[in-house]
Order: C-alpha cells, then sequence, then structure tokens
C-alpha cells in the first residue's frame, strides 16, 4: 500500500498540492457554521499507520504505540476526500510532529496565510490550526448551566 500510495500514477494523478487559486470548499463557503471563521484552511492533515513487513533488525523502530508492526503516513486532504499531498515511509514509533517538520524541510509548501486543520499530535504554527490544549468541558456541563 505504502508503494502504490507514494509512486506513479497514483501519486501523480490524485495528490495535488492547493495553491493560490484553489477556491474555499463549498463546505466550509456555504455553512455559517464554519465561515468566516476557517475561511482561510485548506484542508486536514493527519497521520495513519499501515501495517508492513520489515526484518527483525527493524521490528523495533516500526513498533507503533499499539505494539503493531506498522509505517507511519502523512496525509493531507481537502474537504472533499482528495488527497492534497502524502509523506510516507516512517517508521511506526515516528510521531505526527516529527513527520510533519521532515515534510515541510522536504517539500511540503502550505500557503502564507492558510493553514491545515490537525490534531494535538502536531506543533503549533503557523500553517497548523490545532485544538486549544486546556480545560476539558463536556456537553452534559454545558446543557446544565444557565447561560444568560
Amino acid at each position: 500500500m505504502l508503494v502504490f500510495f507514494s509512486s506513479p500514477p497514483f501519486y501523480t494523478e490524485n495528490v495535488r498540492l492547493p495553491n493560490a487559486d484553489t477556491p474555499l470548499s463549498p463546505k466550509i463557503r456555504n455553512n455559517p457554521k464554519f465561515f468566516p471563521f476557517f475561511k482561510d484552511v485548506v484542508g486536514t492533515m493527519d497521520g495513519t499507520h499501515l501495517n508492513c513487513n520489515v526484518t527483525a533488525e527493524e521490528r523495533q523502530t516500526a513498533r507503533d504505540y499499539k505494539g503493531t508492526i506498522t509505517q507511519n503516513c502523512l496525509a493531507a486532504c481537502d474537504f472533499d476526500m482528495r488527497f492534497q499531498y502524502i509523506f510516507s515511509g516512517w517508521d511506526g514509533s515516528t510521531s505526527d510532529s516529527t513527520m510533519f517538520h521532515d515534510a515541510c524541510l522536504t517539500d511540503l509548501f502550505v500557503l502564507g496565510g492558510k493553514y491545515y486543520l490537525a490534531d494535538a499530535g502536531f506543533p503549533t504554527c503557523e500553517s497548523l490550526l490545532i485544538p486549544f490544549r486546556g480545560p476539558r468541558y463536556h456537553l452534559a456541563e454545558w446543557g446544565r448551566a444557565e447561560l444568560r
């Protein structure tokens, strides 16, 4: 799978980084819950683990946090579920933050003023919007609150 995702013809035909002329997704633009708050978002990004077979010497570094032998793959998608970027080949023990840093040094370019939505496993930077790591709120608490 890893070779398939990162090689022609799949990569060259299906993976496209957004450019300055790429329009905002209608799923963002036409939804008042998201627009204008996410007007500069170009997509979402996350790492995904793919099972793999490695040599005995490589098993320890390929072991992910669940103990499975995997390779980690960084993928970015637009809101129509089309790939914008794929960065593959990292061992399963590699963090999303490390892969993102290497991708930025290698060939990932995020336009100025634009950003991707990502989870808390990514670094805080201008090209990613990650969740706030602070107090955790629960819907039940908000339901009982008397907001005036």
